[in-house]
């Protein structure tokens, strides 16, 4: 299914060198080729370089025309040594009545240097009246149509690495749950999966039914990750922007979720390409913003907060992380990443402080060994339940409303 690891060239060995500098080069190409206003990046599901031959796996818009894509990324790559595009295409089905003069099968798969010298050949110059492939806007959180079974889609998102999301995420989870909701994890922190392990199901595979993945049942809750996939826990995801994007919304669309109040997804730190296209093609609810009090978090805790408002996803509230410590000696507490930081944010923002949470070793060990403090009811439990509570106040009135009469 995830088929995205590139292939070794066995026609002319390259150097490590020479590899990477035309592997850069292809991935400047597609990042800053749009069909219509969007980056076709959003649409690769799979890419495989062979030396100078490239094949892309591409699922393109309705109104998008393969033929002139393909000659005009061959135009744009072979100046960087691809001498031949190979193009797997999907296209949505048209409309019934609607008359489309899509091709009814796809074009072969060929060289576009080609197309492109005998054009040159032909005419002495490239055709500049030809219309655009594409007439189409890019997607809006506006224009996004509800899940048909998921009720509220909520991220938990931080700006950078460390501060405690993924246990912020899972414990936030299963405290919903515990309040009475049908609640689902999507683990899209693709190079770094870890709900598998905390949730205690690091060994269990999903099974597939009718083409689509059956969530991972984890203590009551539709959980699945890239993690789930791979062979090992030291297995690298060693896969590039468009392949990362790519998984994550096979891991969403082809997951055969059931009827859902929450579907909890825990994102990959920074503000990259696995955050745009969320933005740009998963209904979200709203975001849950991850930080600790000290200065550096802060500053990248607001990019992200930056980054949702750009996009019209609807902030619901900071969690600040690691806010007081507890010596278990002599009971001592200090604020060792310093202090007001979570609540400087929140006001900055005027969004709410959903809650603050110490740093204890209590938490780290509960995840590690698969029960988070939630599921085992500790001393911890609370703090993770009134933060719940206080998404739960305020998140109807960012709900989307929902179709019942869509049709996967």
């Amino acid at each position: 299914m995830f088929n995205f690891m590139k292939k070794t060239s066995t026609k002319k060995p390259e150097t490590p060198e020479q590899r990477a500098e035309r592997d850069s080069a292809v991935d400047k190409v597609l990042l800053g080729y749009e069909v219509g206003t969007i980056s076709i990046a959003t649409m690769v599901t799979g890419l495989e370089r062979d030396g100078d031959q490239l094949t892309l796996d591409l699922r393109l818009p309705v109104n998008s025309n393969p033929e002139i894509i393909q000659q005009e990324l061959g135009q744009l790559l072979h100046p960087h040594g691809i001498k031949a595009i190979h193009m797997n295409v999907r296209l949505p089905a048209p409309a019934k009545g609607t008359g489309s003069s899509l091709p009814k099968a796809m074009p072969k798969t060929t060289n576009a240097m080609d197309s492109q010298s005998q054009s040159s050949e032909t005419t002495g110059s490239k055709t500049t009246d030809a219309e655009p492939p594409i007439a189409k806007a890019a997607p809006t959180q506006a224009s996004l149509t509800a899940h048909p079974r998921i009720r509220h889609i909520i991220v938990v998102a931080s700006g950078k690495g460390g501060v405690g999301k993924s246990t912020t995420t899972v414990n936030i989870a299963l405290a919903l749950q515990k309040l009475g909701n049908r609640v689902g994890v999507l683990d899209a922190d693709i190079y770094g999966p870890s709900m598998p392990t905390m949730l205690g199901v690091d060994n269990v595979r999903p099974e597939l039914e009718n083409e689509q993945f059956v969530p991972i049942n984890a203590h009551g809750m539709a959980m699945l990750s890239i993690g789930s996939l791979l062979d090992g826990d030291n297995t690298p995801v060693a896969w590039r922007g468009p392949k990362a994007t790519g998984a994550l919304m096979q891991l969403y669309n082809q997951t055969n979720w059931p009827q859902l109040d929450y579907l909890v997804i825990d994102m990959p730190p920074g503000t990259g390409d696995i955050q745009l296209t969320l933005a740009q093609r998963i209904p979200v609810t709203g975001a849950v913003i991850v930080t600790t009090p000290q200065h550096i978090a802060l500053l990248d805790a607001q990019k992200g907060v930056e980054m949702f408002n750009k996009t019209n996803i609807p902030v619901l509230g900071v969690v600040e992380n690691m806010a007081l410590h507890t010596c278990s000696n002599c009971n001592h507490t200090e604020a060792i990443f310093g202090m007001g930081g979570g609540e400087k944010i929140a006001e900055q923002y005027q969004v709410p402080l959903l809650g603050q949470l110490p740093l204890a070793s209590g938490i780290r060990a509960q995840v590690d060994k698969g029960e988070p403090s939630v599921l085992a009811d500790d001393e911890f439990a609370p703090y993770y339940m009134s933060i719940a509570k206080n998404i739960e106040a305020n998140i109807n009135k960012f709900a989307k409303p929902i179709d019942d009469k869509r049709i996967f």
